[in-house]
């Protein structure tokens, strides 16, 4: 692995975003990132955050548009509630802090708990949580359906939303809406491998791959041999058809694991909207790539989400961030 040691993995990952985005406010001691602006003044803060390993879900979203900070916890562990705790106090303007929370368990926990603290102090917030992930109902880490690549519609959406200066009940009731409209399903083709433990923390033997895996590696429906990209396609469209059936137009998301090259995603997107178009859903927008990832896992994850005329308003608006921009 390209590290020091495993014990710095985080606190260097943030040394080296501090140095690569001047436009953040990076507090590697107290692990916060922090758009720069911060608090903007009449707007609603977004903040989000959750186990350090899935990049660049949350950090590389703080930005014009969409997160106004991220409090990265420990590989694939809960941030904790003092660092949620000071994310709201750093963006908070008056007007409201709405927290963005994957469905696991220590994340639910430790934003309830921040949630309560940061009242005491005065700050006014709301809480939506993502859980959009068909694969399996309750998991290792989760009960309920686990937050996968929704979080990421919902925070570009809600932030887009909260940029314009909508009220935080508006901008909860849209980031709702989003996840609610929202349905996700991933396959590994490879283990992930954590730097504290130096191995793959699952076997998956050679020519064989799971369906529904999580993004901490839980387990999936079930494994298969290998199969092609289209096979894999039909599989993924249909599962998340048969759990939502669109009424109109989708945002699609392709989202790779962190092990798979965009050529391969690519190719898969192609597979993804035949199966779409064969089954009569139309498609919006679509991206391809690397958002919501699993350290050095090999596969990817479909997300849908049904759209109207104010969710791709709001997807087509401005955002500046590390990992997402466009029309600025």
């Amino acid at each position: 692995m390209l590290i020091n040691v495993p014990e710095t993995v985080v606190a260097d990952a943030l040394r080296g975003i501090a140095a690569a985005h001047p436009e953040l406010t990076v507090d590697v001691e107290n692990r916060v990132i922090v758009r720069r602006d911060a608090p903007v003044a009449g707007k609603v803060g977004l903040v989000s955050g959750g186990g350090s390993g899935h990049e660049p879900l949350h950090g590389g979203f703080v930005g014009p548009g969409m997160l106004s900070a991220a409090c990265p916890g420990e590989v694939f562990t809960s941030p904790v509630p003092d660092q949620m705790v000071r994310a709201a106090a750093a963006v908070d303007s008056g007007q409201g802090v709405l927290f963005v929370v994957k469905n696991y368990t220590g994340d639910i926990l430790n934003f309830e708990m921040a949630t309560e603290l940061a009242e005491d102090e005065g700050v006014r917030l709301a809480k939506v949580v993502v859980d959009d992930d068909v694969a399996v109902t309750d998991s290792t880490f989760t009960a309920g359906r686990r937050g996968t690549g929704a979080t990421l519609f919902v925070e570009k959406i809600a932030g887009a939303a909260a940029e314009e200066g909508a009220p935080l009940e508006r901008v909860e009731a849209i980031a709702r809406r989003v996840n609610e409209s929202s349905r996700s399903f991933g396959v590994a083709l490879s283990a992930v491998t954590t730097p504290a433990k130096g191995s793959p923390t699952f076997d998956l033997p050679p020519g064989e791959l799971e369906l529904g895996i999580g993004i901490h590696g839980e387990p999936g429906r079930e494994r298969r041999a290998m199969m092609t990209s289209r096979e894999i396609a039909d599989f993924t469209v249909d599962t998340l058809l048969e759990d939502r059936r669109p009424t109109g137009p989708v945002l699609v998301l392709v989202n790779g694991m962190g092990g798979t090259p965009l050529l391969e995603l690519y190719g898969f997107n192609a597979e993804v909207r035949r199966r779409l178009s064969e089954r009569g859903v139309a498609v919006a927008r679509n991206l391809v790539g690397n958002y919501v990832t699993s350290l050095d896992m090999a596969g990817c994850s479909v997300t849908l989400c049904q759209a109207d005329e104010e969710t791709l308003r709001l997807w087509d608006a401005p955002v500046q961030t590390a990992a997402l921009r466009w029309g600025r």
